[in-house]
């Protein structure tokens, strides 16, 4: 009977010490949230300024009562600056784009004619508008592009008298064209994005005529032909609208 009752007094005691145990132990503490990383889109509308260097490959012919004549080639190269606007759309690591560029150039050559030495002409293109749209692939904030699309240039043509450095014939003409070019460009902030971009644009062959022009040497010039082909190597520096894209969890 004595044995029975310490074990009951024993019991009790352990019931009445067991919260106070609980109490004392430690809580485990829930695990801490997965970190959330943002991930850079390309995704939005952009502006932009450019900058940097064009050449052009022309060819001259004259147009004369008696046919065509050869008035010979000529490279002529010279600074760009301008601007561009456009939009782009991110699927997975795909990215299309729209985009208008404008720039204003000094891409200017002047050379003696062949068909006469007592002349020279001088070939000037003044402006270059691209309408193009783009192919990328994107590494999170560096993006790799081809684009494709029409060039239009403003172009101005003179010939003069070397002698007495009056001009003969002067002719303004605006020219369309194709274009197709390769950039790439990296985002250094979630905003901003500077690239280098090469473009060449196929200008084809554009025919005006003047009146009737007499040359110090006795031929008579009733127009010209001129082909030509642009390449344009430019640095960007864009502004997109918007920030990085959705965060994603990481996974463990």
């Amino acid at each position: 009977m004595r044995r029975l009752s310490m074990a009951a007094i024993g019991f009790a005691a352990l019931n009445m010490t067991a919260p106070a145990i609980a109490a004392d132990m430690a809580v485990k503490t829930a695990p801490p949230p997965a970190p959330v990383a943002a991930v850079y889109t390309w995704s939005g509308f952009y502006v932009g300024a450019n900058g940097g260097w064009g050449q052009s490959h022309g060819c001259v012919d004259f147009l004369t009562p008696v046919g065509t004549v050869a008035g010979g080639c000529a490279d002529r190269s010279g600074g760009l600056v301008g601007g561009q606007i456009g939009y782009r759309w991110q699927t997975n690591q795909f990215v299309l784009g729209l985009e208008a560029q404008g720039d204003w150039a000094e891409i200017k050559n002047t050379r003696v004619s062949l068909i006469d030495p007592l002349i020279s002409t001088t070939g000037k293109i003044d402006a270059i508008g691209l309408f193009t749209a783009q192919l990328g692939w994107a590494w999170n904030a560096s993006l790799l592009y081809v684009k494709g699309g029409a060039a239009v240039t403003r172009n101005r043509f003179d010939v003069f008298n070397n002698v007495t450095g009056v001009g003969l014939a002067s002719a303004g003409h605006t020219r369309w064209g194709g274009a197709l070019g390769v950039g790439w460009e990296y985002s250094f902030t979630p905003n901003w994005s500077f690239g280098i971009e090469y473009d060449h644009l196929w200008m084809g062959r554009d025919n005006f005529g003047y009146a009737g022009v007499v040359t110090p040497g006795g031929f008579v010039l009733t127009g010209s032909g001129v082909s030509q082909d642009v390449d344009m190597v430019t640095l960007r520096l864009n502004y997109r609208f918007g920030g990085y894209g959705a965060p994603v969890t990481a996974r463990y």
